[in-house]
């Protein structure tokens, strides 16, 4: 190999490196549930709130960070979000409580969020024609490539080793991908115009919308889905904050919209205009919906394997391989697909395998299960959900006018991402509150544990742990063998219909997320049908 050919490619695959980064940070903290659980004694809630405030760190940020690469140079912002990472994984590494490790999520979240537009403009510096293109697409590839190898690589270490070893190579990775980032070709950065007010504003104003939902959807368990909990930090009129930020934050939304329209804003902002066009915004809702029910697919099944099954998160890391690998598959399916009405098609029966590969992961899920049967499952949902990502994509950036196409990608990320940590919070929220009504219906019939006895038992905070540890916790407890071996086995039951309703209910929401392209859709036909019975014969 010359030492053209070397340097030509040499920038992709620092690049490729670094997205691979990302994807195994998310992927190590999806897989090393049970392991993070024992470390710090808590419970799984914590690892749901981590991956949480990661996603909604890179959605608030995204758009914003999407101008960064060119107003202040892709190379330099580039191995400034680099080494902010490394220090999150430093420690994510050594991390002494729960705390610290959601804080290091935060900020390898801003670093996510600039890490990407920033590859993305460095191919544009190195590459042209042709090889752009190409380039470019080995680096959208890598994302998904790396998903698979990161659950098995991740599980095995956290299984065999300890999963903050992951975490030390993911370190040790980031500082060679920041040495090797200095041979990357130097841009001075570009400002195009000044950055007004107005679009400070507005970026703010959606960045908090964002967080204000997302951290509303993460504490319903905690604060309570309508009256406010005692635990909750205030509660005006007895309402709780977490419905209070969802409403407020969805509220925000809509008032950035119509200021959008009303004061023609465009710029940075100039994308969030997608969001006033009925087919368009059916797409994001669409984008969104299947992006959460992924999110909470990969959630409850590690949460699964590892909490009910006690099994290890190489075991987790097997189960996930097809679906991820499935998701792979079916982009490319779908890759080549061009005519409307076959992508059209294509879309609704991808949401139908979505759909029904949720609700046959409700009927076959057991205490004791059959791993082809998940497997066949999952793989049915991944392919589904990677044929939706990528078409629907398609089909935005082909709707979109030109003057915003360059930032549809941002943001579909920002949405993609907003919709992995609502579909995260909901599916522990779900979880969390079926399996709290349930032990509690379940205690107060149970004529052998009489309402002493249920004193002793905190049910007003119910979580979702394995039987060990909760055989553990209530050897401390005035309650005897008998009564504990019951209360065991109640919680048993009631997790597995916890995790049961929960698939149920995501299937659900993937019927319903078909419902705006279906409405949308029968809407412009019936525009189409009425626009040319209005417009009069041309005499012959």
């Amino acid at each position: 190999m010359t030492g053209t050919s070397r340097f030509q490619w040499l920038p992709l695959g620092v690049l490729a490196s670094a997205q691979a980064l990302l994807v195994f940070n998310i992927a190590t903290l999806k897989i090393s549930i049970e392991g993070i659980v024992t470390a710090f004694d808590t419970s799984s809630g914590t690892v749901k709130t981590a991956i949480i405030m990661y996603s909604l760190v890179v959605a608030a940020s995204v758009l914003a960070s999407t101008r960064l690469a060119i107003l202040v140079g892709a190379r330099r912002i580039f191995r400034i979000s680099l080494a902010l990472f490394g220090a999150a994984m430093a420690v994510m590494a050594w991390s002494p409580n729960a705390g610290v490790l959601v804080g290091a999520q935060m900020a390898a979240g801003a670093a996510a969020a600039v890490l990407t537009p920033a590859s993305v403009q460095l191919i544009a510096n190195h590459y042209s024609g042709e090889h752009r293109a190409i380039a470019l697409g080995r680096l959208s590839a890598i994302r998904s490539l790396s998903l698979a190898p990161a659950f098995l690589i991740a599980g095995a270490i956290d299984t065999w080793i300890d999963w903050r070893i992951t975490f030390t190579l993911l370190l040790l990775l980031a500082t060679v991908i920041y040495v090797c980032s200095s041979f990357l070709r130097q841009d001075r950065g570009l400002l195009l115009r000044p950055i007004t007010a107005t679009e400070w504003t507005g970026l703010a104003a959606v960045a908090l919308a964002l967080l204000l939902i997302g951290l509303g959807s993460d504490n319903l368990t905690n604060w309570g889905v309508f009256r406010a909990k005692p635990e909750a930090p205030f509660s005006p009129l007895d309402l709780s904050p977490a419905l209070l930020g969802m409403v407020f934050g969805t509220a925000l939304i809509k008032l950035v919209l119509v200021w959008l329209r009303r004061r023609h804003v465009g710029g940075w902002l100039g994308a969030m205009q997608l969001l006033n066009t009925p087919e368009q915004r059916s797409m994001l809702l669409s984008i969104f919906t299947i992006a959460a029910v992924s999110s909470a697919v990969t959630f409850l099944i590690p949460l699964y394997i590892e909490i009910v099954q006690g099994r290890s998160s190489l075991h987790t890391a097997y189960a996930l391989v097809p679906f991820t690998v499935a998701s792979f598959v079916g982009a490319l399916l779908v890759g080549r697909f061009s005519s409307s009405p076959v992508i059209r098609n294509a879309t609704r029966l991808a949401f139908i395998a979505v759909g029904m590969g949720l609700v046959w992961l409700g009927a076959i899920v057991r205490n004791d299960w059959s791993d082809a049967s998940v497997v066949l499952s999952l793989a049915l949902v991944g392919l589904g959900e990677g044929a939706l990502a990528t078409m629907l994509f398609k089909a935005l950036a082909a709707a979109a006018p030109m003057e915003v196409s360059a930032d549809v990608e941002p943001l579909c990320s920002a949405t993609s991402h907003f919709a992995a940590a609502v579909g995260a919070a909901l599916a522990g929220a779900m979880v969390i509150g079926v399996l709290s009504l349930n032990v509690n219906q379940h205690l107060a019939r149970n004529p052998a544990i009489d309402s002493e006895l249920r004193a002793h038992l905190d049910l007003n905070r119910v979580a979702f742990i394995s039987n060990d540890r909760l055989q553990q916790a209530l050897e401390n407890s005035p309650l005897t063998p008998e009564h504990i071996a019951n209360v065991v086995q109640i919680n048993t039951d009631a997790r597995l219909f916890a995790l049961k309703l929960s698939f149920f209910a995501l299937a659900g929401l993937t019927f319903v997320g078909l419902l705006p392209l279906v409405r949308v859709r029968t809407d412009t036909s019936r525009r189409r049908r009425s626009h040319r019975a209005s417009v009069p014969a041309e005499p012959r």
